[in-house]
């Protein structure tokens, strides 16, 4: 498996994907509707403007749901090596786990996770 692999790989890749296209630009017929032009297209007509201003409580939720969800990330390699580390590895989880706790509590005592 050398550079001559990858290069047949790609050239592969290149040639499905771009038949692909052109298989669904010859067969499928071009419609212009209205609805695909909205911004959100599931089917139930838009009501009023789309340009709408939203509570930035739902964006601090979902931002604190990818700090949480980053930390699983780094626990797996953590899992993976905690017996060849042995007590160090406990140790830097449990700091790990203390920052997060006290970042959680920080969100919770300025109250972002509370859902509207």
């Amino acid at each position: 498996m050398g550079a001559s692999s990858l290069i047949v790989l790609m050239i592969a890749a290149v040639a499905f994907s771009g038949i692909a296209i052109l298989i669904s630009k010859f067969v499928l017929k071009a419609t212009t509707n209205k609805q695909k032009g909205e911004p959100y297209e599931c089917g139930i007509p838009t009501q009023g403007p789309s340009w709408i201003q939203f509570n930035v409580g739902y964006y601090l939720f979902a931002l604190i749901f990818l700090i949480f969800d980053v930390e699983l990330i780094f626990l797996f390699p953590w899992a993976v090596v905690v017996k060849q580390v042995g007590w160090l590895a406990l140790v830097e989880i449990l700091v790990f786990f203390f920052i997060l706790f006290m970042g959680f509590l920080y969100a919770h005592k300025k109250g972002a996770l509370k859902w509207m």
